[in-house]
C-alpha cells in the first residue's frame, strides 16, 4: 500500500504526540530516546513526501480565503 503525503503527516503527528506523552509519564529514557529518533526520521520522510507530492490545484492567490469571503475583498 502506497502512503500519501497526508498519511505521513498523520503518522508523524501521532508519533510525536506519543513521544510527548511518554516523556510526560516519565517512561524509561531508552524508550523516549528511540521514539524521538524514529520521530525525527519520520519528519524527514514526511517533508520529502509533502514536497514531492504530485498535487495540482487551480487555486491562485486571487482566491484568497474561500471560507471567509469578506477577507478577500
Amino acid at each position: 500500500m502506497k502512503l500519501s503525503a497526508m498519511h505521513w503527516v498523520a503518522i508523524t503527528t501521532l508519533l510525536l504526540i506519543t513521544v510527548t506523552i511518554f516523556a510526560t509519564m516519565n517512561l524509561s529514557f531508552g524508550l523516549v530516546f528511540y521514539a524521538t529518533c524514529i520521530g525525527q526520521v519520520s519528519i524527514i520522510i514526511m517533508v520529502y513526501k509533502v514536497l514531492k507530492d504530485n498535487y495540482k490545484t487551480d487555486k491562485t492567490f486571487e482566491d484568497f480565503y474561500e471560507d471567509r469571503p469578506d477577507l478577500g475583498r
